[in-house]
């Protein structure tokens, strides 16, 4: 005879399915595609693994370049022509992730930074001092792009430890780090970064708390890093004319 389940047993079998939906959802719940408002008038196109992936760019000839990773929301087609005009000395690009803008696929970590291991490797051949900034999500592609090549300088804003670490302060009662297919480990990965960086963080940062900053921060080597905060919050503009002042404090 088959026995009713118990309170307990219904508690355990909804929680296993609230685990399940997390497992099967997570990519929807961490990238959030936006189409580009500012259709690139000199496009650069990837072709990655059955992927078309779309770089937005102002070319100069010059031997300095920006690369810019943005957030999981951000269309970063509005980014490029603040860092072309505060950065009129380099050539600058931006990269619209997989299912972004006008970009073919659908978004992973894996494929994100295989994409922009690609574009550094294809930017090298024009530009010797390439620069790279990463805001957010982006932080966490910029972050493992600068420990295995070896940038120029490295910018970080509003940066995170680990998304683990942010799902398991949003999620507190569920095992994410089992759960979670991209994790963007980048405490993990700044040990081997070398290049000066600057990690800055928005004062009144919403979503990434600021103990999350601070502990990438932590894990650089002592001296590599550099950390400075702005007045705003996660969304904020960002803050050009404080990346351009401290970009001006390198050393020749």
């Amino acid at each position: 005879m088959r026995m009713p389940l118990t309170v307990a047993g219904y508690a355990l079998a909804g929680y296993c399915l609230l685990c399940l939906l997390l497992y099967l959802l997570q990519r929807q719940l961490i990238y959030f595609p936006v189409p580009a408002q500012l259709p690139p008038t000199e496009p650069l196109m990837l072709q990655q693994a059955g992927a078309t992936v779309l770089v937005s760019q102002q070319p100069r000839d010059t031997s300095l370049a920006l690369l810019y990773f943005g957030g999981n929301a951000e269309d970063v087609s509005i980014a490029l022509p603040e860092f072309a005009a505060a950065f009129a000395d380099h050539a600058v690009y931006v990269m619209h992730y997989r299912g972004y803008g006008g970009s073919s696929g659908s978004p992973s970590e894996q494929a994100l930074v295989a994409d922009a291991l690609t574009l550094y490797d294809l930017l090298q051949s024009k530009h010797s001092d390439i620069t790279v900034i990463g805001r957010s999500l982006g932080s966490g592609v910029a972050v493992q792009l600068a420990a295995q090549r070896k940038v120029a300088q490295l910018l970080l804003i509003t940066p995170f430890d680990s998304l683990s670490a942010l799902a398991q302060r949003q999620f507190p009662f569920f095992p994410v780090k089992w759960l979670l297919k991209d994790t963007y480990n980048s405490v993990a990965y700044a040990p081997a970064i070398s290049s000066r960086t600057l990690v800055l963080l928005a004062e009144q940062d919403e979503i990434i708390g600021r103990a999350h900053s601070e502990a990438l921060y932590q894990a650089f080597t002592p001296g590599v890093a550099t950390l400075q905060s702005y007045s705003g919050n996660h969304n904020s503009d960002l803050p050009a004319s404080q990346i351009a002042a401290w970009l001006a404090t390198a050393p020749p």
